[in-house]
């Protein structure tokens, strides 16, 4: 069994309620138990600034697979969400992204796969809740309270427990 984190994000439809959804198929394709889940988010556009604001969470899961396995699951959950990858415009809307940020301690770099996530360190709507989870966790030699005590989170807002 491995520890994989993953960040959740989309900004098209009801997106807390895919992230439940969403994360429940997480864990039963992945073979995976949940260890965290951060809170949800609300945070500006990244990339693409054009178009509504998003939702981000991150989570933790326990799982069997190994990275190749778990990213190709991943992206089969987004399809079964509405995401479209070959038709969508970069950093553009969409109703789920997830990412795979970390495996282990696991330093690959693949055309498909590049572990740890190759942007983490810029993207503070990762990094916020993944400090909420585990502020003192080290991903690629970088503390996560670090590398976000680096980056602005102007805008970025803890949303309210769902009920």
């Amino acid at each position: 069994m491995a520890h994989a984190l993953i960040a959740l994000g989309g900004n098209v439809g009801d997106v807390r309620a895919t992230f439940r959804k969403a994360i429940a198929n997480i864990c039963g394709m992945t073979q995976g138990a949940l260890l965290a889940r951060s809170s949800d988010y609300a945070t500006p556009p990244w990339g693409d600034v054009e178009q509504a604001p998003f939702v981000n969470a991150c989570m933790e899961i326990d799982t069997p697979l190994d990275p190749h396995a778990l990213l190709f699951a991943l992206q089969k959950i987004e399809t079964k969400f509405g995401r479209d990858r070959q038709n969508e415009r970069r950093w553009g809307p969409r109703t789920l992204d997830l990412d795979l940020i970390a495996y282990e301690d696991v330093s690959l770099e693949r055309p498909e796969l590049t572990l740890p996530h190759p942007r983490l360190f810029e993207r503070a709507f990762v990094l916020v809740p993944l400090a909420e989870m585990s502020p003192d966790r080290v991903i690629g030699g970088r503390s996560i309270a670090s590398a976000l005590a680096e980056l602005s989170t102007d805008g970025i807002e803890r949303l309210p427990d769902a009920t």
